[in-house]
């Protein structure tokens, strides 16, 4: 029987793949995203060897946003759902699974990362060219699969580099976060059987965002 924690960390793993989703659909429609959602999802991807999931995200806060979103995205109570959120969601996991799948293309993209975080310590690890440095590993290896993630939003952001590269990143981050829920027992059927229990979690977790904050101090 797992505990509270186990659960917990599940949830803020799926709360990673939601929020990467979320960050995509604003990027591809306003251009632009907040820097802490930017930092947190690249901070995600060069956590090879974390201790827990906050360890990946930085600290429980910093899913803020995905939390919210899970809970409109998954809650019986939402009238209508967010088409582009539900199909970025449901396409990330379903695109660790063909990763997975493939052993040695998940190596390329391991050392992929590995540079980029190398990179990073000379620069920062949202520097442009650090962030065009992991949309070139995502394009390289997750864009060739025959499953790909159609991303819809204004023209003017979608022909932009910059906007680009960052909604790769935000996608490869999600990636991350999908392969961290199914290393902590999360599947499709969690999903469908556990949605209650899942909802429960974040919905906690959202309510004490910040009580280690301040029990830390």
């Amino acid at each position: 029987m797992e505990n509270i924690e186990q659960r917990m960390q599940r949830a803020m793993a799926l709360a990673g793949v939601v929020q990467a989703a979320a960050l995509v659909k604003q990027l591809a429609w306003k251009g632009t995203i907040n820097s802490d959602d930017l930092n947190t999802s690249v901070h995600s991807l060069f956590q090879t060897d974390p201790k827990d999931a906050e360890d990946v995200y930085g600290g429980r806060r910093n899913l803020n946003l995905g939390l919210r979103m899970l809970l409109e995205l998954f809650s019986d109570k939402t009238a209508t759902k967010d088409p582009e959120l539900a199909r970025y969601t449901i396409s990330l996991l379903h695109l660790e699974r063909q990763l997975m799948k493939q052993p040695k293309m998940l190596s390329i993209v391991q050392r992929g990362v590995e540079r980029a975080k190398i990179q990073a310590t000379h620069f920062s690890p949202t520097h442009e060219n650090v962030i065009a440095n992991l949309a070139s590993v995502y394009t390289d290896t997750l864009s060739t699969f025959k499953f790909r993630i159609h991303v819809s939003g204004e023209s003017a952001h979608l022909s932009n580099t910059n906007v680009i590269n960052k909604v790769r990143t935000i996608l490869f981050a999600g990636i991350r976060s999908a392969v961290l829920w199914r290393q902590l027992g999360g599947s499709r059927w969690q999903i469908v059987f556990g949605k209650k229990t899942l909802l429960q979690d974040a919905k906690y977790i959202l309510e004490h965002l910040h009580e280690r904050e301040t029990a830390d101090l």
